[in-house]
């Protein structure tokens, strides 16, 4: 198997379980919402139980994430708030994705707890990926490397653009 080396994400990952906030320990996530700078975090868009963010390691171009602002580790622990909040969040995200990629069809879904494939597993949050007819080609199957051919400065751009001209979002 080839090894594709990426540094940058060292800093994320030596930082997840060290930043503290009124000394206690914060998910990445919690840090993202806290620092203020949605733009740098590629945070779309804020809601009153919850957040939206780009998946800066994406599946496909445009793979968002509802993030709750608070940090629990398993979908039962969301109070009924946070999860009318998460599931109308999810409508918003196709129409936003829609808008700004035209894709052909959305997986949706949670990654709950570490065996379950959850990169953190101690803060529940929901992936809207949307994906397209022929979106995986031989280069997963035969180069294992996916490719994404867009930056995400540019996704976050064009998203915000089909935010702006969504009539139905408040």
């Amino acid at each position: 198997m080839e090894r594709m080396w990426s540094p940058w994400r060292a800093h994320h990952v030596e930082r997840t379980d060290r930043d503290t906030l009124d000394g206690e320990t914060q998910s990445l996530f919690s840090r993202l919402a806290a620092e203020n700078d949605d733009d740098a975090n590629f945070i779309l868009w804020r809601g009153s139980s919850v957040f939206v963010i780009l998946n800066k390691y994406p599946y496909n171009n445009g793979h968002l994430m509802i993030v709750p602002y608070r940090e629990v580790a398993t979908y039962e622990d969301l109070i009924p708030e946070e999860q009318v909040e998460m599931a109308h969040t999810i409508a918003r995200c196709i129409r936003w994705l829609r808008t700004a990629f035209a894709p052909e069809g959305f997986n949706v879904g949670m990654n709950l707890g570490a065996a379950g494939g959850a990169g953190l597993p101690r803060h529940v949050h929901m992936h809207v990926v949307p994906r397209w007819n022929g979106d995986t080609n031989f280069m997963p199957t035969i180069g294992e490397t996916k490719v994404i051919p867009e930056a995400l400065s540019d996704t976050y751009r064009k998203l915000q653009a089909a935010m702006e001209s969504d009539a139905s979002a408040p």
